[in-house]
């Protein structure tokens, strides 16, 4: 019970309270004026709101956490703080819209602004949402803390295009939403429903190439040829997959350019995968010396080099003959790495090492270029 000079208010706070009643009660005895009242309403919505996202942060921030909730707050403050910034005023100005003071015209025109922007609000907090899963799933799948890491990278590239889909779908269900709010949009969609399948047809045929790099999409997503982190050679550049959308893939050079391509290239032109099953890597070194070359020496040389050495991974390490030229000989050196980078390292060591080793030991069946010259006696005739 509320009394105020001798007059008695009922307020009912259990279901279907009276709150128009009584602030229509408090108006005529304040007697502030409409204005005032709504701008009063309007503030105290903000600040309730943006209070109540204060003390949310306040208690995300100040628990103890351990590294997997380390992560989430991070990716909480990061993605979704901005958002319910909007959203959460929004909500608390909703409840009060009620006892605001205006023509009913009006406030049905205040109500239904307010509806789309809840509708728009709520699903870019669903987006946020997907992008905090992506940011736990890809912290907890960590694809840099192990060698091979084919099934890791897998589930990234799965994860990132099913993010990116679920997004595509939260747009366009916001988007019917929001459109469904107009009365005059429902009227219509009863009559475009009997043209739904000639619109369809149309828009396919306009869209074939878009619609083609979505399908190549889902099959690189599913069957992936291509994954994050994959190292591929494309148009005679070496370079790692850094992201796949969902029309193109770009692909980080070597010197740190970036290659677009769109995402159907990789579905209908050849290109090299070098770590499509495992990202362990044969190298070669060809070395090219005088026919008398003792062969054995290098061999014993080449078992000197590589054991103990961390870019070699103890798999394979042989040397060969595996030509005979016109000039020189020419020996192979087939050397395994754990991954791309250390098989191109240790090559280029390899090459370094015999080199000086050949120049101190048998300079002379480094390559020789033979000639053989003849004089020949002319005969001169006195005429």
């Amino acid at each position: 019970m509320f009394y105020r000079k001798g007059c008695l208010v009922s307020i009912k706070f259990a279901g279907g309270c009276c709150m128009q009643e009584y602030v229509t009660e408090l108006l005529r005895r304040w007697q502030l004026h409409p204005y005032v009242w709504n701008l009063i309403i309007v503030g105290a919505s903000v600040l309730l709101g943006l209070l109540i996202n204060l003390v949310l942060s306040f208690i995300v921030r100040n628990r103890k956490e351990t590294g997997n909730q380390k992560v989430l707050k991070r990716s909480f403050f990061r993605r979704l703080i901005t958002p319910l910034s909007f959203f959460v005023p929004l909500v608390i100005f909703d409840l009060l819209l009620p006892v605001l003071r205006m023509p009913a015209a009006f406030r049905r025109r205040i109500d239904h602004g307010l509806e789309i922007l809840l509708i728009i609000t709520f699903a870019w907090c669903l987006v946020r949402v997907v992008r905090i899963a992506q940011d736990f799933i890809h912290y907890k799948v960590d694809i840099h803390s192990v060698t091979d890491n084919l099934r890791r990278r897998r589930w990234l590239t799965q994860l990132m295009y099913i993010r990116r889909v679920l997004t595509i779908i939260i747009v366009l269900l916001t988007i019917g939403a929001v459109l469904l709010t107009f009365d005059t949009m429902r009227k219509l969609g009863t009559g475009l429903l009997t043209g739904v399948g000639i619109g369809g047809i149309i828009i396919g045929f306009a869209a074939q190439r878009s619609l083609g790099n979505l399908l190549a999409g889902f099959q690189i997503a599913f069957t992936q040829p291509i994954r994050i982190d994959d190292e591929v050679i494309v148009e005679g550049q070496f370079g790692i997959i850094e992201e796949i959308t969902l029309t193109y893939v770009v692909v980080r050079i070597w010197d740190e350019r970036r290659m677009i391509l769109p995402i159907n290239y990789f579905i209908e032109k050849p290109f090299e995968n070098w770590t499509r099953t495992t990202s362990a890597m044969h190298g070669t070194v060809f070395l090219y010396t005088d026919f008398g070359f003792p062969v054995d020496w290098l061999r014993t040389e080449l078992t000197r080099l590589v054991t103990g050495n961390p870019l070699w991974d103890g798999r394979t390490a042989a040397l060969v003959v595996t030509d005979l030229k016109q000039d020189v000989m020419e020996i192979r050196v087939l050397v395994s790495a754990k991954k791309s980078g250390d098989a191109f390292a240790l090559r280029c060591y390899l090459r370094e090492e015999f080199m000086k080793a050949i120049a101190e030991q048998y300079p002379q069946y480094l390559p020789k270029t033979r000639a053989e010259l003849r004089q020949e006696s002319t005969s001169i005739h006195a005429g």
